[in-house]
């Protein structure tokens, strides 16, 4: 059955709007071996780098309540619905049960869709990272866009323009193409109810819980200060593992 877009009420009772009651993180939390998110895993991972690491673009009280709080329910809430709706994790891929994801309940799209989202969030952030790709992938941004400044552009109009809670994506298409677009809620490009589908390299997370705190309604300063923080290095290897599949 074919799940429809659920709206901003319904998806926030959902996944829970307080959070699940978590022990006490430290400020810093463990660096993570998992440097490559391939979406095959269900669970949580440690967070690459410290809550304060990426100050003064993203806030250590933000980053905190970001990664222990919402994203955390997101895989808890996840968890449950591939309890409830019989997924065997052990036999299936994150990436895969997305590519079909019109298949399962509002519920498990939303936390699936969580889940993976943030997971790639926080790799493709770190402190003082290189602040243009090169090689191979800075050479289809040029190609496709013109210039990295166009793609910067581009990227940041559709994380602006995006309506309500959502995210903005820089993606390979299933002809390698590049293409950058926004979905609702959390929805990504991998999910086959997705209206530009393909392989997400790079995604800006606009729900307001992301930013507020320091931002306030003030979205396009935050756009511009992540900009700042992305991690090149880690979204040209990325591309490069995704073109050559």
């Amino acid at each position: 059955m074919k799940s429809r877009t659920p709206n901003r009420r319904q998806f926030l009772t959902e996944t829970g709007k307080a959070g699940i009651a978590l022990a006490s993180l430290p400020l810093f939390t463990k660096m993570s071996s998992h440097t490559f998110y391939n979406g095959s895993d269900f669970n949580q991972q440690p967070l690459p780098f410290s809550y304060t690491a990426v100050e003064p673009y993203i806030d250590a009280m933000t980053m905190e309540i970001h990664y222990s709080k919402h994203a955390a329910t997101y895989a808890k809430n996840l968890a449950d619905a591939c309890v409830a709706e019989k997924v065997d994790t052990s036999n299936t891929s994150l990436t895969n049960l997305l590519k079909s994801i019109s298949k399962y309940t509002p519920k498990m799209r939303n936390n699936a869709g969580g889940h993976y989202n943030h997971e790639l969030f926080w790799q493709i952030m770190k402190p003082s990272p290189s602040l243009a790709p090169t090689g191979i992938l800075s050479d289809a941004i040029n190609k496709t866009f013109g210039s990295f400044a166009d793609f910067q552009k581009a990227f940041s109009e559709a994380a602006k323009a995006r309506f309500g809670s959502g995210w903005a994506w820089l993606l390979v298409k299933a002809d390698g193409s590049l293409a950058v677009s926004s979905t609702p809620n959390q929805d990504n490009p991998l999910m086959d109810v997705a209206e530009v589908q393909g392989t997400p390299l790079l995604g800006l997370d606009v729900w307001e819980h992301a930013y507020y705190l320091k931002y306030q309604n003030k979205r396009p300063d935050y756009i511009n200060a992540w900009w700042n923080i992305v991690n090149w290095e880690w979204v040209q290897k990325r591309y490069a593992e995704t073109i050559l599949k």
